[in-house]
């Protein structure tokens, strides 16, 4: 039997970490929807992802989205993708008109689902730059976090074993102690076998925790209410 590490959240240090909270992944619409619709229904992903993030809003823990976009000069690579990247760009997935426009961007596929904007549109949520294949080698998340002083994360999204767990190795390579929501993710099925099934093994052989939702959102509600309120803690965390 492997060993469990365990992670115990503290509020201050604590994150919660969503990849590719997007349109394409997450909506009927979007153009990805079809690959992994069938594990978003099973493992209730969207719900799951929801109720991840009005605990994090209750409890005052900083949100971070690792979100996925591809602007026009992207298309440009000289490099061979592999096949998801191939796939992703016949798709046209996560596409924006550019960095500094959003023309064309709300209701999009790199857009939002509309049922998280609620818990998103707050003054303090972390964008962190786009990442371009799977994990953090090319945008700022790391940094992000460590500027915070945030050393422990929560981790969720809806590509299990491509985003997420590049994610979840980046962030073990970078000392970050890292928890899986292990229902708030999902994976498409090739011919090789079951991708999601594949995400969970790989995540018992390397996250501290592997919680589902119901006992994460348990674990950051206890955590969240163990702090002393104090009246700097009281104050808004950003302008408006």
């Amino acid at each position: 039997m492997l060993p469990i590490p365990g992670m115990v959240i503290e509020q201050p240090r604590t994150a919660l970490v969503i990849t590719d909270l997007q349109n394409d992944f997450l909506s009927p619409s979007g153009a990805l929807w079809g690959l992994i619709k069938e594990s978003l229904a099973t493992n209730k992903t969207i719900e799951n992802i929801e109720a991840l993030l009005r605990a994090a809003q209750e409890g005052r823990y900083p949100v971070v989205l690792s979100p996925h976009y591809y602007y026009p000069a992207d298309r440009n690579w000289a490099a061979a993708g592999g096949a998801l990247e191939v796939l992703m760009k016949e798709l046209d997935v996560v596409t924006r008109k550019g960095p500094l426009t959003l023309e064309g961007f709300t209701g999009s596929g790199a857009d939002w689902p509309e049922r998280f904007k609620p818990y998103l549109q707050a003054c303090d949520t972390i964008v962190a730059s786009p990442h371009k294949v799977y994990g953090t080698a090319s945008n700022d998340l790391v940094l992000q976090l460590r500027k915070r002083r945030i050393e422990k994360v929560i981790l969720a999204g809806p590509a299990g074993n491509l985003c997420v767990e590049a994610h979840l190795r980046d962030f073990l390579e970078q000392s970050f102690e890292v928890a899986i929501v292990r229902d708030a993710t999902a994976g498409a099925k090739n011919e090789e076998g079951d991708g999601y099934q594949a995400a969970l093994i790989n995540f018992r052989f390397m996250a501290h925790a592997l919680w589902t939702t119901e006992e994460t959102v348990r674990l950051m509600r206890k955590a969240a209410e163990s702090q002393i309120t104090t009246p700097a803690a009281s104050q808004p965390r950003c302008a408006a």
